[in-house]
């Protein structure tokens, strides 16, 4: 259970990393760091192969899922994100070195899900800091692996009747349509995450369903080609079929949801 706690950690903090800074030496002060807090709580565990794992995944995955767009490995990076979690799940305490060292000593936490162990919270918090960041990094991949392209805004770049393009909005409107696209998603899957988990599937079913209803003006006035709509069904769909996953993992770990 460590392991796959361990790898959500640096993976998450790692593209979080990526996102937050630009400059190369701060970025690389911040993946020291990440790879400094895994170590410790991988020591702190006795819990070598963990360790191990989480720096290699964290390093693979940095290098095959490019911040701004899919990357030539495709869907595989994800694919083997999944085995390497659900392994770690079923055969993680049968692994050397991961008996738990002295996270084994730490009380039992009170939560809603029942007592919980230390491994158990760090599993919960590597889980919610992949989908912040990650989620998006995913998102993205399976945009550009199925070439959907991010429609214009307010017909910018189109021809109309033989005019030249619109040119496209000033850069603060196109930064601002961009943060708020990426705060939505980490909030979306967050809040997926926590109703499937809590067992509220009316509230997520009702989540779901007010996002295509404020999508719909947009999508209704789409043009021939589906833009938007495409754009926001894969979009859509990715995400929260991320954080789904992410809670099926959680609740397999934690038993059943409200044990």
């Amino acid at each position: 259970m460590i392991l796959t706690g361990l790898v959500l950690v640096a993976i998450g903090a790692a593209d979080l990393v990526r996102a937050f800074t630009r400059v190369r030496a701060r970025r690389a002060i911040g993946f020291a760091v990440v790879a400094l807090a895994v170590i410790a709580v991988g020591i702190v565990a006795a819990a070598p192969v963990a360790i191990v794992v989480a720096l290699v995944s964290a390093g693979v995955w940095v290098a095959l899922m490019p911040h701004a767009g899919g990357g030539r490995a495709g869907a595989w990076p994800m694919l083997g994100l999944l085995v390497i979690c659900f392994t770690g799940i079923l055969v993680g305490g049968r692994l050397p070195g991961s008996g738990g060292g002295a996270l084994a000593t730490f009380p039992l936490i009170a939560s809603p899900f029942g007592p919980l162990s230390v491994a158990d919270m760090i599993l919960l918090a590597g889980t919610v800091v992949f989908l912040l960041e990650s989620g998006n990094v995913i998102v993205r991949s399976a945009l550009a692996l199925e070439r959907v392209v991010q429609p214009p805004e307010a017909g910018a770049g189109r021809d109309v009747a033989g005019a030249p393009p619109m040119p496209p909005p000033p850069p603060a409107a196109r930064a601002s349509v961009l943060k708020g696209g990426r705060l939505i998603g980490p909030l979306e899957r967050l809040l997926v995450f926590a109703l499937t988990l809590t067992g509220a599937y009316t509230l997520l079913a009702a989540v779901i369903a007010a996002k295509g209803i404020v999508r719909f003006p947009e999508i209704s006035r789409d043009g021939e080609n589906g833009d938007r709509a495409e754009y926001f069904l894969v979009g859509s769909m990715v995400s929260w079929v991320t954080a789904l996953a992410a809670a099926l993992l959680v609740w397999w770990v934690l038993g059943s949801v409200g044990a």
